[in-house]
């Protein structure tokens, strides 16, 4: 099985290194990766890292573009593997993922999409925010349409997808500033649906104040409740829920927020 991971890089380089790695470590008897490595202009040394991991699978794409999804739509171009996925440059695949990816996706062809636990983690690599973790974790019994409506329980970093999906459903909507990624897995889920990998966390999502997540979350939550509407229909159940969602989600958020800011005085 033949794997494309895409990697988006602007002056990512004080994670950057750790990243690359642990896509490296994927390569295993019966799984190729190839790996699309998109950067943006970076001037941190970014690229020295990078070069240092080029081979006959592991390309440079070095030119400016508008932002991340630009740059992850420019790799996914170019993808060749028959499974798809993109890993942001600050966070981390866990050993043998795309391996435990391949086989839930074999067991389910019809399959568009698979997803599976991924840890929130902080610069230091340590695990934080625990419980918007176990919430999330909480629908992946009730897995379905109707449920990623609702609410998008799907970390980005622990989704993989076939590229025939992405050929249907199409690219990522680069006029969004932080919920492309939400967007894209509604679009993905109308080609067939998702499994479930099972056991333990796949992948590290690495939120600090410079993220895009960490500085943003308002207007994630908007967005993503437009695209929920979009596709579920604006005054569906879906989007009443996931507007209820929005709301209480976004509320928190604020307060961890204002939490931190008053610590950091």
């Amino acid at each position: 099985m033949k794997f494309s991971v895409v990697t988006p890089n602007y002056n990512g380089a004080r994670f950057l290194e750790a990243t690359l790695a642990s896509v490296a470590a994927q390569r295993a008897p019966g799984v190729t990766v190839e790996h699309w490595i998109m950067d943006g202009g970076s001037s941190d040394g970014s690229l020295e890292i990078i070069r240092r991991y080029l081979g006959p699978d592991t390309f440079l794409l070095a030119e400016r573009d508008s932002g991340p999804a630009d740059a992850i739509n420019k790799g996914l171009r170019r993808v060749s593997g028959d499974l798809v996925a993109w890993l942001n440059a600050d966070d981390l695949y866990a050993p043998g993922t795309l391996v435990r990816a391949a086989e839930a996706l074999a067991a389910r062809p019809g399959a568009a999409l698979a997803f599976g636990r991924c840890r929130i983690v902080d610069e230091g690599g340590a695990e934080i925010r625990g419980g918007i973790t176990r919430f999330k974790e909480l629908f992946f019994p009730l897995s379905s349409r109707f449920t990623i409506q609702c609410i998008n329980y799907i970390s980005q970093p622990a989704m993989f997808f076939r590229r025939s999906a992405l050929e249907r459903a199409g690219l990522l909507h680069t006029e969004l500033t932080a919920a492309w990624d939400y967007e894209f897995i509604l679009r993905l889920w109308r080609q067939g649906g998702a499994v479930r990998i099972p056991g333990g966390p796949l992948a590290d999502f690495r939120w600090h104040p410079g993220s895009i997540s960490g500085r943003t979350f308002a207007l994630q939550f908007r967005e993503e409740w437009h695209a929920a509407s979009a596709d579920a229909g604006r005054w569906s159940p879906q989007a009443l829920i996931h507007l209820g969602v929005r709301y209480g989600i976004v509320g928190i958020y604020a307060l961890m927020a204002a939490r931190r800011n008053g610590q950091a005085k």
